[in-house]
């Protein structure tokens, strides 16, 4: 007699679900990366929090309850970071948007490091950049002239994945992440990440050639909204 088989299917609660969105809506808004957020919900490691987000882990109903009452000022009416309020102890007063270092490959191929779990090395704040989520350096020439290597972009994350063809983006893809242009494909399940810098070649071949992404392979989309250029002196 066959033993019934175990249903593999994780069942992920409500909560859970719940945390999700509102973790990817407050983030680098109430609180900046997994570390700070572990710290006040009371996890050992930033990880737990990686695990809820990647894996579907389901967060327990204590840190949930935890997190929503912490960041209640932000929940109730979805009021902006930047309102004239007092903070409550343990969350840090909006110093504008999380600016995170990411470091190139040795290859020099557009490769950035996992951001969940980074800390930040400074936060970005002047006008125009109230709407953005966070901001990161451009490492590679593949942009150039658009976004120059060394500089800084502020970055709006765009949940519906809603692309503007000719837009420039920052795009997780893969084991991926990098800045393109992207273009319509010919499918509507498809664009064509496009570099600005047409000028280098290998051989008779374009270094930075075009290439086709699925939309659904696309992992986070974020928006390139402003541009802020090292100066030379």
């Amino acid at each position: 007699m066959e033993e019934p088989k175990v249903s593999k299917i994780k069942n992920i609660r409500p909560e859970t679900l719940e945390f999700i969105l509102l973790y990817n809506q407050l983030r680098g808004r109430a609180f900046n990366g997994n570390a700070e957020l572990a710290e006040i919900l009371g996890f050992n490691s930033p990880s737990s929090i990686t695990e809820i987000i990647k894996s579907r882990q389901n967060i327990d109903p204590e840190k949930f309850r935890i997190f929503k009452e912490k960041f209640a000022e932000f929940l109730d009416g979805q009021k902006p970071a930047t309102a004239e309020k007092k903070p409550e102890a343990g969350i840090r007063p909006f110093e504008g948007i999380p600016m995170y270092e990411v470091t190139a490959t040795a290859s020099g191929v557009e490769v950035y490091n996992d951001l969940n779990d980074a800390a930040p090395v400074g936060y970005m704040n002047f006008p125009g950049i109230e709407e953005c989520d966070f901001a990161l350096p451009v490492w590679g020439h593949s942009m150039y002239p658009y976004l120059e290597n060394g500089c800084w972009v502020a970055l709006k994350v765009i949940h519906d994945k809603k692309i503007l063809p000719g837009e420039v983006y920052y795009i997780e893809w893969g084991d991926y992440r990098m800045y393109k242009r992207l273009l319509a494909g010919d499918s509507d399940d498809e664009v064509i990440a496009h570099s600005d810098n047409t000028t280098e070649m290998i051989g008779n071949r374009l270094k930075y050639a075009p290439f086709v992404i699925k939309k659904s392979e696309i992992k986070k989309l974020c928006l390139v909204k402003d541009i802020h250029k090292k100066h030379n002196h």
